[in-house]
């Protein structure tokens, strides 16, 4: 009797701890070891085999999961694909997504090994941890035990995703609706480390920031200058470096470009306008980012924990662009 009562509360404290942590019930490190045990591996696998090939996916790869959290939590809702073009995936925010046959190749892999077993939602964020540690960035433990959602609307992604052209007070409210602290924020921005971006996401910045054909003057002249050898006025579909010199590099020099006024996008922009985010910046600036790698795995698993589905609620797709 007396070693019940003791499990019970180890439980119990268990529980009390979780929740302390913000970590949901269902989700903990090392879901899949006695029924996928060799699950990460094979993910890493993929993952390492396809950026050896294809190096400039580790930025999609990572971005796929910030898209699908934000928009009804970690569940792979941007997965899924409409007859009508109503899903996610089609919304103007996620029309320039990449790397969903990566996500199918691990899914396939798994499959194999484990039918019916590891969500396309705990894919995603064991290859963003991936291909961030493929490009010599932090590795950090990723809870699993999410579960796929069955809906994936158009609408709720227009408005859940923040747009590069956010200020600082609209990144913090959408962070905050999130569960997000002003930290993960700057530091989940500390992601343009990796990938490029097309033109139209900061065009306006370079050619008509207030509509009157002007640049923007928080951002660094020579920077424009350069920018502007790249994207021609209305220049849509153009690609740049987020991060120049080291986009296919996870390291801490996109707080070096944000303290000099070289951030691509008016989000990173305003992170030298709230005390906190800027604090941050320029700590990392100015000591070659010290903490970024290890703050960065705090909050991605931070945002890992956004909306997720676990225990009986949602399902395992057998493919992750259909509910089965």
């Amino acid at each position: 009797m007396t070693s019940f009562f003791l499990v019970v509360k180890a439980i119990f404290l268990a529980f009390v701890f979780n929740l302390a942590n913000g970590q949901p019930e269902g989700l903990k490190i090392g879901f899949y070891e006695k029924t996928c045990p060799y699950a990460e591996a094979i993910v890493k696998k993929t993952v390492d085999h396809v950026l050896t090939v294809a190096p400039s996916l580790s930025g999609p790869l990572l971005r796929l999961h910030f898209h699908d959290c934000f928009v009804r939590g970690c569940e792979a809702s941007v997965l899924l694909n409409s007859p009508t073009h109503e899903a996610e995936k089609d919304a103007i925010p996620n029309q320039t997504l990449r790397g969903f046959h990566i996500i199918d190749k691990v899914k396939s892999a798994l499959e194999e090994e484990c039918p019916g077993t590891v969500s396309c939602a705990d894919i995603l964020a064991l290859v963003a941890r991936d291909a961030t540690v493929a490009t010599m960035g932090p590795f950090y433990e990723v809870e699993t035990g999410r579960r796929d959602g069955i809906v994936s609307n158009i609408t709720e992604a227009l408005n859940n995703l923040i747009p590069p052209t956010a200020n600082i007070s609209r990144l913090k409210a959408g962070f905050l609706e999130k569960g997000l602290s002003v930290k993960d924020l700057v530091v989940l921005s500390g992601g343009h480390t990796i990938g490029i971006s097309h033109c139209s996401s900061f065009n306006n910045r370079l050619y008509n920031f207030t509509g009157k054909g002007d640049t923007d003057p928080t951002l660094d002249p020579h920077y424009i200058a350069r920018l502007k050898l790249a994207c021609t006025p209305g220049d849509q579909n153009s690609i740049v470096e987020m991060d120049p010199g080291s986009f296919l590099t996870f390291d801490g020099d996109y707080f070096v470009d944000v303290d000099k006024r070289r951030g691509l996008f008016q989000s990173d922009a305003a992170l030298l306008d709230d005390s906190e985010t800027k604090t941050y910046v320029e700590l990392q600036a100015s000591t070659h980012g010290s903490t970024f790698f290890e703050d960065f795995g705090v909050s991605m698993v931070n945002m890992g924990r956004i909306g997720v589905l676990t225990g009986d609620t949602g399902e395992v797709r057998k493919v992750c662009t259909v509910v089965n």
